[in-house]
């Protein structure tokens, strides 16, 4: 067989339209040989600035509102104020122990089928909890200023490549930016050959 796909998962927790990706972004990995190569995100990194969010948030949130009603999710941002950097390094942990995607569905779930706030120390653990990370070990973990670098580096890359916004899906030279273009990022990896696997 031949080696995975890569595909360089480049996403911020605090984005509506990574919730929204992760209603099919699985299909990429369940569907097709290939694999995530996971570049999570803190602070505002693959974000509009503070300045500009502040000024679309209406129609970021009208738009979200509409795409999960499509999708089926229910859609209830968290507070304003919600920082992400503590979830994405918690998100480092979960990978390590092979409980990345429980704990991004579950801490997505939390944030924005809840509406709660995820740099909330208590909330993420929670999640982190339900995705089967030690309570003790998560908490060290998303203050780990090594993480919180891990992530800063991401964006670095992310930057050298070209590729701003978030959620996005780089394989090979091909970027496809945005929960709604994961059906591009399927017919690419079929273009590939790389649809080795049945349809779940």
């Amino acid at each position: 067989m031949f080696e995975p796909v890569k595909i360089k998962l480049f996403f911020n927790f605090r984005s509506p339209y990574c919730y929204l990706a992760t209603r099919s972004m699985f299909r990429l990995i369940d569907n097709y040989n290939a694999e995530f190569e996971w570049r999570v995100l803190g602070g505002w990194s693959g974000r509009s600035s503070p300045e500009r969010a502040a000024k679309k948030i209406h129609i970021a949130r009208q738009d979200g509102k509409r795409w999960a009603a499509r999708l089926g999710i229910p859609f209830v941002p968290p507070p304003k104020t919600t920082d992400p950097t503590r979830a994405g390094a918690g998100s480092l942990l979960a990978e390590e122990q092979g409980r990345l995607r429980e704990y991004i569905l579950l801490v997505m779930q939390a944030e924005w089928s809840q509406g709660l706030d995820i740099g909330d120390l208590d909330v993420l653990l929670g999640a982190g909890t339900q995705a089967g990370l030690d309570r003790d070990e998560l908490a060290v973990a998303v203050d780990d200023p090594a993480r919180h670098k891990v992530m800063e580096d991401n964006w670095a890359h992310a930057e050298e490549l070209g590729a701003y916004g978030v959620p996005i899906f780089m394989i090979g030279e091909e970027i496809f930016w945005g929960n709604d273009r994961i059906e591009f990022a399927e017919e690419y990896l079929t273009e590939m050959g790389a649809n080795l696997k049945e349809p779940l």
